[in-house]
């Protein structure tokens, strides 16, 4: 006997769980089995992250994603778990070179890959190409903090915000991010207290 379907979750159900400080689940996933699982347990929300670059295509970073990648991998997730509210990462350099380059690519997601939201990495510097997205009805996940897109510029893999300076940017850029209409934000690698402010 099979169990019956649930109904999928919409941005407007997130933030219902949100006020009403019900845990949200979220995981990664990069394939058709891993996406099955996540929802028959009941995950909230599935991320197709560009990290598939290492622990799938085995890239020393995610650098090497290409847009044709996550297209392909955000297929195989949203084929099993289609009643899962899915976001696919928009790759390295197919958002930042103008708004038009971010509308296409984050397109593509959505058309091709099934995806219900792209995420992107960065702060103040990205805001137009935010914006841009929203206005067309493409749904934006923020990224703050650690992002591996800029790991080169970053000193590596660590802990970003224990610097006063280094926070108040981060403060700055995930309130300018809520402004410029991203629906949830990843803060990644950051001390706890500046996740809580």
């Amino acid at each position: 006997m099979s169990k019956s379907r649930r109904s999928p979750l919409t941005i407007n159900d997130l933030l219902r769980k949100k006020e009403a400080k019900e845990p949200i689940a979220m995981v990664t996933a990069y394939d058709y089995p891993t996406a099955k699982l996540a929802e028959a347990a009941g995950i909230d929300l599935l991320l197709v992250g560009d990290s598939l670059g290492m622990v799938v295509l085995g890239y020393e970073s995610t650098l090497p994603v290409t847009l044709d990648d996550m297209v392909h991998h955000t297929k195989a997730v949203t084929r099993g778990a289609p009643n899962t509210f899915v976001i696919s990462d928009l790759p390295f350099l197919t958002y930042h070179v103008s708004e038009e380059e971010a509308l296409k690519a984050a397109g593509r997601l959505m058309q091709e890959g099934l995806a219900k939201a792209v995420k992107m990495e960065g702060g103040r510097e990205i805001l137009p190409q935010v914006k841009r997205c929203v206005a067309a009805g493409i749904p934006v996940m923020g990224h703050l903090g650690l992002t591996p897109q800029s790991v080169h510029l970053l000193g590596g893999y660590r802990v970003q915000g224990r610097e006063p300076q280094r926070a108040e940017e981060i403060y700055r850029d995930a309130h300018a991010l809520v402004e410029a209409g991203v629906f949830a934000l990843v803060l990644e690698c950051v001390p706890e207290e500046l996740a809580a402010w």
